[in-house]
């Protein structure tokens, strides 16, 4: 990080601190480096995959909710937070490394429950295609890859802007992508935007568009939910994504939570932790 995106990031936030702190970190091979995990709580493991330009602070405020009576096992994904590129750029270089850190980490408890946010959404997907032996069930959360019309969103560039006039850019990113509430950015969501959102050591919009989802969609051996938000920027209106979805799925677990954007698990967490704590628990799509 450049001393400028430093001063502009600031200092970690305390609650991602605090969470860090309580994570127990787990290293598995990745390239020619590591993967990096983070494990909070106990009983049956569930795997949260982030979103593009992310790492594992995505889910900050869902992390307790589901350690509640879970295992939640957060990975950064290959070549972004603190893992290493995978070792081939592509969905097959990025299963290997999460197929191989779970069976390290998890051995005999697999297979186990996926929910993936977004470009994470998609490389959970390969990753149950590739390797089906670890993977039980799979929520997919505003992802991209159907195949769909991409929606209205606002991005630019904060080069050779300072002070109040960055910080309008920056604020006006996250509301024209990720969040659809102006209260929701804080100063976690700009932290994160600008601490993470400059890595691109792998090309997730070439993973993703137009239609790398919904292409493998029939090859998929296990039970598949959805978790959409009403507003999502990039892959509006759930009813249409509802049925890009079931073009590829036998059955489809759909819910939509209401009054949020993208970044649905952060910008409404009650609502998405119900959501998905009741799709977990639901019998009905437990097995394929």
């Amino acid at each position: 990080m450049g001393n400028e995106t430093a001063e502009l990031a600031g200092e970690v936030p305390d609650e991602v601190v605090e969470l860090g702190r309580r994570a127990r970190l787990i290293e598995t091979p990745c390239g020619d480096g590591i993967m990096a995990w983070r494990i909070w709580g106990e009983g049956e493991p569930l795997v949260l995959a982030h979103g593009a330009n992310g790492a594992w602070v995505h889910w900050l405020r869902n992390i307790d909710a589901l350690a509640q009576d879970r295992m939640v096992i957060l990975p950064d994904l290959p070549g972004h937070g603190d893992s290493a590129t995978p070792e081939t750029l592509d969905h097959a270089g990025i299963s290997q490394a999460l197929a191989t850190g779970l069976k390290e980490i998890l051995g005999d408890k697999l297979p186990v429950d996926l929910a993936g946010f977004s470009f994470g959404g998609v490389c959970l997907a390969y990753l149950a295609r590739n390797y089906p032996e670890v993977a039980r069930r799979l929520v997919l959360v505003d992802c991209g890859g159907l195949n769909t019309p991409f929606g209205d969103i606002d991005l630019g560039s904060i080069r050779g802007l300072e002070g109040e006039a960055r910080m309008a850019r920056l604020r006006a990113n996250l509301l024209g992508m990720m969040l659809h509430h102006p209260d929701n950015v804080d100063d976690f969501t700009i932290w994160q935007l600008i601490t993470h959102g400059r890595r691109r050591d792998v090309d997730s919009g070439g993973l993703v568009v137009p239609d790398k989802l919904v292409t493998i969609l029939p090859e998929l051996k296990l039970p598949v939910a959805s978790i959409w938000a009403e507003f999502d920027r990039p892959h509006p209106n759930p009813p249409v994504q509802k049925a890009a979805l079931l073009s590829g799925l036998s059955q489809l677990e759909f819910r939509v939570i209401e009054s949020a954007g993208h970044w649905v698990m952060y910008e409404q967490p009650d609502a998405f932790n119900a959501a998905l704590k009741g799709l977990l628990d639901a019998k009905s799509w437990g097995a394929a």
